[in-house]
């Protein structure tokens, strides 16, 4: 049996992922998919939700090519204060990109900023190199689906939920991501610190899948014409990276297409299965990308491929591989050639990739 208190002790190891001088809601600490269901209701997600899905409208500086760039959440908040994010965003201002607007996170962060990150880094803004290329950032999260860089901290004059959630109730492989103080908790508890996920986690979790990825179609859709190519930069093998694809895509990319509940199979759909083929969001790194990573990565460090295997799966700049140089050299080429690959379709992605 487990107590109230077991939560309380997950809500004390939420409060340390939050940087001052934002504050936990605890309201929104969301440990199982139960959790995330429920949250879709909360007064704080819906409100966001409707937002974003119906008044967010882009202020985005003319330019020839507009890229919309998905980045992942983040255990840390506000998301640009992570080693992740940090790693990636300091990659960019060294390619040359520059914030538009002087809109920076609180001043308390800027100052605990360490070298080798530029203020910059910290920017919210969208960025651009001065040679007819825009970036705007934007995070897929849930339970928010997606969160614009300009608006992690605050919307419509509102404080944004962005920078007061802790959510690591989707992720399985975790171990911990069951609320087992719940009354619909079917989760069985393996060890000390290990649950497996019964039929109502697993349910739970096709549901909040879906939603988050219909969302996030409904928000492309309305708002694509924008751009000139839309690019998610996701970990392989990650919830986020499944919201995205479509089902022609999921093989390639080694993601499940369905989940087992109560012994039927029930169908996880991403954001590009809403999606017409012109409009689909390109998912990024490619599985040979990371192979070709990892190859690179072992001769700059001078390992063999199962060293240098086991420092990617670590991750770079002490976040996931996603930060590493190798990889980020993917996506800085993939920005170069901005409007190139606009169709951002299957068949474009997988024409990149040998095993195709």
């Amino acid at each position: 049996m487990v107590s109230v208190e077991d939560r309380s002790k997950r809500i004390l190891e939420s409060k340390l992922k939050i940087e001052k001088p934002f504050r936990l809601d605890e309201t929104l600490c969301l440990y199982s998919p139960q959790d995330n269901v429920d949250a879709l209701t909360h007064p704080r997600i819906a409100g966001w939700l409707d937002y974003i899905q119906h008044d967010y409208e882009p202020e985005l500086p003319d330019a020839e090519h507009r890229v919309l760039l998905f980045m992942p959440c983040t255990k840390t908040k506000p998301y640009p204060f992570s080693t992740e994010h940090l790693a990636i965003n300091q990659r960019l201002l060294d390619e040359g990109y520059r914030p538009i607007r002087p809109d920076y996170l609180p001043r308390e962060l800027l100052a605990r900023l360490e070298p080798p990150f530029a203020q910059d880094a910290l920017n919210l803004s969208p960025l651009t190199n001065g040679r007819g290329t825009v970036v705007h950032r934007m995070v897929i999260s849930e339970p928010m689906a997606l969160v614009p860089y300009e608006h992690i901290v605050e919307f419509e004059g509102k404080p944004s939920p962005a920078v007061a959630y802790d959510d690591p109730g989707l992720f399985e492989n975790r171990g911990n991501a069951v609320s087992p103080w719940r009354s619909d908790s079917t989760a069985v508890r393996h060890s000390a610190t290990r649950w497996k996920w019964g039929d109502e986690e697993r349910r739970q979790y096709v549901t909040m899948h879906n939603e988050m990825a219909r969302i996030l179609a409904n928000v492309i859709a309305r708002i694509a014409h924008k751009y000139t190519d839309v690019v998610s930069w996701v970990a392989p093998g990650l919830t986020h990276r499944s919201f995205v694809l479509g089902r022609d895509e999921r093989s390639l990319h080694k993601v499940v297409t369905s989940r087992m509940v109560g012994g039927r199979r029930l169908e996880l759909i991403g954001a590009n299965d809403h999606l017409p083929q012109q409009r689909r969001i390109a998912c990024l790194p490619l599985p040979n990308d990371c192979k070709r990573a990892i190859e690179r990565l072992s001769h700059r460090l001078k390992v063999d491929m199962s060293k240098a295997t086991a420092i990617y799966a670590r991750g770079g700049n002490n976040a996931t591989p996603l930060a590493l140089p190798e990889l980020l050299d993917v996506l800085v080429g993939r920005l170069a050639g901005a409007g190139k690959n606009k169709g951002n379709g299957t068949h474009d992605r997988i024409a990149t990739d040998n095993r195709g």
